[in-house]
């Protein structure tokens, strides 16, 4: 595998210092018209976590799910979805996904659109400077002329509680990656990565599958009713949830490092707050990510080490004098989301181009509306999308509030999916100019929807105006017309 198209190269006009798909980004829109040259540098596989550990592989394992269980509702085919899935085929396509963990192809990319690659841990070690520890220990001074970009993710986080980092729990790279599927697991968590992985977990064949939630609800950062209809469809296909409660203890006397995605050992006993205790052949862990900014050398250049890392609009790091320092994708926090990630790099990259040709950045250079849309598909069954603020995010915003909600199981569109389709819309609308500042859709099929509703949040497009874009029949998407006659309805009866 090269390293860098020139070994003893020590200098670049941008620096990259992590090579996910974000940092892949950067590099690109910096260089792709500007003539200036980019180095990407990673320790580990280049694509990062989401070719590897997350987007990628758990989408793979959900779409056999997912296609299984529409069969097993709709006459006709449930008797072919009777067979059930074929699981060492559905993990040997994980695994094409993949790659089989190889990034050749991503190195190769790299290279051919004309960025550098170097091996090895980067760390901050002054102004426009890093510093790599190759894998045999060795080091190598980079210098950026212009740039340099953080792109150092985030981690599964592993709780304190006790006896559970001992007990070696599946953290999101194994149960991504697993290679054998227990007969009984305990999930920690409820947000999506929790609800994905039990998905996708009970339908691979977990035979005892619990899902202990901290909280209330599942998913508590969307709409309160996603977080119902999704726990309402984990009971139905038998998952157990505990909600409001906590582990405060783990056992497991035979804990061994077996390798990502094998059982980790023997038998795990689970302790909850309220004494039940459970018993599981492996544990995963799905209770949030922490930043990678401990060990990259910000206190070089007078930061903090550790948290996220705060940037500007242009996510520019603040605190740091001149405009060299950027940091892109989790490590800044704004949102932990691929694609928000590789939005973030797209306005990153031309900030630099156009600050290394001596320019000003255009004033649309800046994340500020991407941001105040955020989408994000939960590809659970049901899938969750929203885009915007929820009801509550909006009225803590102190905006005009106005809403409307709408039963997709009546669209013609979902009931020639499958007969029993649950399904429910919601959009969050601002009095003040009549425009939609968020949406929530939650049901079979649902991911493309989301698009449009972003759509409409950046335009800031009137509902009088999308009155007139009409859905074509019979889809899902007819469910915008649905909800403008319901919100019709509702402020004629307001005013009859």
């Amino acid at each position: 595998m090269p390293a860098s198209v020139d070994p003893d190269r020590t200098e670049w006009d941008v620096i990259v210092l992590g090579g996910a798909a974000a940092g892949e980004n950067a590099a690109q829109y910096a260089t792709q018209f500007s003539g200036l040259s980019a180095v990407l540098v990673e320790a580990a596989l280049l694509g990062g976590e989401c070719s590897y550990w997350a987007c990628m592989p758990s989408k793979g394992l959900l779409r056999p799910v997912e296609l299984i269980d529409d069969a097993a509702h709709l006459p006709g085919t449930a008797k072919a979805a009777a067979h059930g899935l074929d699981v060492d085929a559905v993990l040997a396509r994980r695994d094409t996904i993949v790659k089989n963990l190889d990034d050749t192809s991503q190195v190769d990319w790299a290279v051919g659109a004309g960025i550098d690659v170097v091996r090895g841990y980067g760390r901050l070690t002054g102004e426009r400077q890093i510093t790599v520890t190759g894998q045999d220990g060795g080091t190598r001074v980079l210098t950026a002329r212009h740039a340099v970009v953080i792109d150092t993710g985030s981690s599964a986080t592993v709780p304190g509680t006790p006896g559970l980092r001992e007990a070696l729990p599946w953290t999101s790279h194994d149960v991504t990656n697993l290679h054998e599927v227990p007969r009984r697991v305990v999930l920690v968590g409820g947000g999506v990565v929790a609800c994905e992985a039990a998905t996708w977990l009970r339908g691979l064949g977990v035979e005892e599958l619990t899902l202990v939630n901290r909280g209330d609800r599942l998913l508590a950062r969307q709409e309160p009713f996603a977080g119902e209809l999704v726990a309402d469809k984990l009971r139905a296909d038998g998952v157990h949830l505990y909600s409001n409660a906590s582990v405060t203890s783990v056992q497991r006397p035979d804990a061994r490092d077996t390798g990502t995605g094998r059982t980790h050992g023997g038998e795990v006993r689970v302790t909850l707050d309220d004494g039940t205790v459970l018993t599981a052949d492996e544990v995963v862990v799905a209770t949030g990510r922490t930043p990678n900014s401990g060990d990259i050398g910000l206190d070089a250049v007078g930061l903090r080490a550790g948290g996220y890392v705060d940037v500007d609009d242009q996510q520019q790091v603040r605190g740091v004098e001149g405009d060299w320092l950027y940091a892109i994708g989790d490590v800044c926090g704004k949102a932990l989301l691929t694609h928000m990630g590789k939005y973030q790099a797209r306005i990153v990259g031309e900030v630099i181009a156009a600050r290394a040709a001596g320019k000003a950045p255009e004033p649309g250079l800046s994340t500020a509306a991407g941001h105040s849309a955020v989408p994000q598909v939960t590809f659970t069954n049901p899938e969750v999308g929203s885009a915007g603020l929820t009801e509550q995010q909006a009225r803590e915003a102190g905006l005009d509030v106005e809403t409307v909600e709408f039963d997709m199981a009546a669209l013609a569109g979902t009931y020639v999916q499958r007969d029993d389709y649950v399904g429910r819309a919601k959009l969050v609308l601002d009095r003040s100019d009549d425009t939609i500042v968020g949406a929530t859709f939650v049901g079979p099929g649902i991911a493309e929807m989301v698009h449009a509703a972003t759509i409409a949040i950046v335009g800031k497009v009137p509902l009088a105006t999308l009155w007139h874009a009409v859905p074509s029949y019979p889809t899902v998407s007819e469910t915008w017309l649905r909800l403008h006659e319901t919100l019709n309805a509702q402020r004629r009866g307001a005013t009859a």
